[in-house]
């Protein structure tokens, strides 16, 4: 990553599984645009393990019009890939194409690395609490859970885990009926839950934690769904309480319907609707085995991380 110089607008571009995703800063930190747009880079990887054609294309669309806003604002740009750009076999070409058309190599990020910087945006923009949080940050092809605190006034990440199932390697897995079997959605929360179990075995830190964050757009949309929004309203969505009881309530409506009356729920983009009932058996499963009663809905998230991390590599920047 180039180092930042302290006059210098700040962008980030993060090219996931399900979306890819635009955050433009000013040199002060102040918002300057924030874009979320589903592409679905994942979409068959999982079963693949290749990039398509159709979804490149896609995703390149997307890249190409936030490259000429990151040119537009001025600003110092950094891309990261995630769980997709990990498993595909044909990342160095698509990777290539990226490079070609921002000037910029994209980083295609670890597990870890994705699990700490989605940690430092989430916190970035909420206040410190005794003991650790636990940052939830449900993908399109990974789930990452990450438990970190702050001391001494510096937030540091302890430990963090990446389940292997996210919102379209799991729908396209489990979920085939339209709307899903119960069937299918048990086996979907049982894979899950699985998974969290064994997470919770292997670090028992995961299962006691002061405060759980949810990251991401299947949270934020599942939480836009609770409150019937007509309009995304960050404001609205921000450390919002999202109780167990109302994530219950959205997947059981979400999850009997079929598509095209899913579509029609205030809260669902569009381009969601096909894979929410994929973040829904998520967010569920890992609620309900790790008995949360309620987690805290951020709008920030690992785009936030990466603005952090330039500006701490800054001369004058602070540490992350």
């Amino acid at each position: 990553m180039n180092q930042a110089t302290p006059s210098t607008a700040l962008a980030a571009i993060d090219i996931g599984s399900n979306s890819t995703n635009l955050l433009i800063v000013d040199a002060a930190g102040n918002e300057l645009a924030r874009e979320v747009n589903v592409t679905a880079l994942g979409e068959g990887v999982g079963s693949t393990r290749l990039l398509s054609p159709a979804a490149i294309e896609r995703t390149m669309a997307v890249v190409t019009r936030y490259a000429t806003l990151v040119h537009n604002h001025g600003a110092q740009l950094a891309i990261t890939g995630t769980a997709a750009c990990r498993m595909a076999t044909n990342t160095a070409e698509f990777v290539a194409r990226v490079h070609a058309a921002t000037g910029v190599e994209p980083r295609v990020l670890s597990a870890g690395e994705e699990a700490k910087l989605a940690w430092h945006g989430a916190m970035a923009s909420l206040s410190p609490v005794d003991g650790t949080t636990m940052v939830v940050d449900i993908g399109g092809a990974s789930t990452e859970l990450t438990i970190g605190d702050t001391r001494e006034g510096r937030a540091m990440v302890r430990d963090s885990v990446s389940l292997p199932h996210g919102v379209v390697t799991l729908t396209e897995a489990e979920l085939h009926s339209d709307p899903p079997r119960p069937e299918e959605l048990a086996n979907a929360i049982s894979i899950v839950s699985d998974a969290v179990d064994n997470a919770v075995i292997e670090r028992p830190a995961l299962g006691d934690t002061a405060r759980v964050v949810g990251v991401a757009g299947s949270i934020v949309t599942i939480a836009a769904v609770e409150l019937g929004l007509q309009r995304f309203d960050a404001t609205r969505l921000h450390e919002m309480v999202l109780s167990r009881a109302a994530a219950e309530d959205v997947f059981r409506t979400l999850a009997t319907e079929a598509l095209e009356d899913r579509v029609h729920n205030p809260g669902l983009p569009l381009e969601r609707a096909g894979v929410i009932v994929g973040g829904c058996c998520l967010l569920v499963a890992i609620m309900r085995r790790l008995h949360l009663d309620h987690i805290i809905v951020s709008t920030h998230n690992l785009l936030d991380g990466v603005i952090a991390e330039m500006r701490s590599a800054s001369p004058t920047g602070g540490g992350a």
